[in-house]
């Protein structure tokens, strides 16, 4: 009765047409609030001085990597930009790792070499987070070429921002996609800010879903605050890119309550609005007031909390006892010899 009572204070829950049972949606909430929790550590020990170089952060937009997540198979891949923490978690990477090369240590991902933005897991099909704006775009039609070569069903999914979904390659890619049928989706996630200039300022379409109608790309505008939306839109554009039918768009409405990096002070738009998202739009307050609708008493809630924290302060832990790669490693990962 009291968290029923509670639920009802803040609001019912927004109505979706997903098919998520309780314990999905509760791995879904468990998945998020490691996001979360680990994008704030991260947050932490850049001010400490402990992460150097450039760090985005995923902090809002956890649902659009879990929803995508929740459709996907084995041996799909994903892409992305340089916000990819959240992606790497999402797809099953080990924390300790993401954290140690956050911070440049050799139990890192790559060693210690890439930081924020370049690291990589062949075994979690990860093929990266990418600095160039757009350059991951024209990336992912490779993995997608590939499936599509080896005749697998196996889908690839591009994520990229509104800021770069005005670059040409992007484009292009768009073409070349459409033209060979390549199992490609497409993810704009939307957050309305490209670095600091607001989407309205910086393109002329106001639905960026239809961008690639042209190329007779279907797409979907999509809810990115709300978990089950994001996995039935998902769903969908996995049907149709194992189907043969060629590359999916979704355009995910999202946003992220951090700067553009930790070196933004983002004073291109309001705390107000930002309040405003936390309370009325949060993805982690909205599916937990799912699950206190499906009946999920306060008590469930705690262990997931506990185990996140916990796998957060070994992440960090892990990070900082771990060494510096060895000057030596200056001369390795640069050259194949075929």
């Amino acid at each position: 009765m009291a968290q029923a009572a509670e639920a009802k204070k803040r609001g019912k829950p927004r109505e979706s047409n997903s098919a998520m049972n309780r314990e999905e949606l509760l791995q879904a909430y468990r998945d998020m609030l490691l996001i979360r929790r680990f994008e704030e550590k991260a947050g932490q020990l850049y001010g400490m001085g402990l992460i150097g170089g450039f760090c985005h952060l995923y902090i809002g937009q956890e649902a659009v990597v879990v929803g995508m997540q929740t459709a996907l198979g084995q041996g799909d891949e994903l892409i992305t930009s340089y916000r990819d923490h959240g992606h790497m978690l999402a797809c099953g990477m080990d924390a300790k790792g993401v954290m140690a090369e956050l911070t440049g240590r050799s139990g890192g991902y790559s060693r210690g070499k890439g930081g924020s933005m370049h690291m990589f897991s062949k075994e979690k099909n990860f093929f990266g987070g990418h600095g160039i704006v757009g350059a991951q775009v024209a990336l992912g039609i490779g993995l997608g070429f590939s499936n599509w070569y080896k005749g697998n069903d196996r889908v690839s999914v591009t994520y990229f921002g509104d800021g770069a979904s005005n670059q040409g390659q992007v484009y292009e890619s768009f073409n070349l996609a459409a033209l060979m049928k390549l199992p490609t989706i497409f993810v704009i996630e939307n957050n309305k800010y490209g670095m600091g200039t607001s989407v309205e300022r910086s393109t002329a379409s106001r639905d960026l879903s239809k961008n690639g109608a042209p190329w007779g790309i279907p797409g979907l505008q999509v809810d990115g605050m709300d978990v089950e939306a994001v996995r039935e839109a998902a769903l969908q554009a996995v049907a149709h890119c194992r189907a043969g039918k060629g590359p999916f768009l979704l355009e995910m409405k999202t946003y992220r309550y951090r700067g553009h990096s930790m070196s933004d002070p983002a004073k291109y738009r309001t705390r107000e609005e930002v309040q405003k998202m936390r309370s009325e739009r949060d993805c982690l307050e909205h599916t937990r007031l799912k699950l206190e609708a499906l009946g999920v008493e306060d008590a469930a809630f705690k262990p997931i909390d506990d185990e996140v924290k916990r796998i957060v302060q070994e992440a960090a832990d892990f990070a900082q006892s771990s060494p510096e790669p060895d000057v030596s490693q200056l001369w390795t990962d640069i050259l194949l010899e075929g």
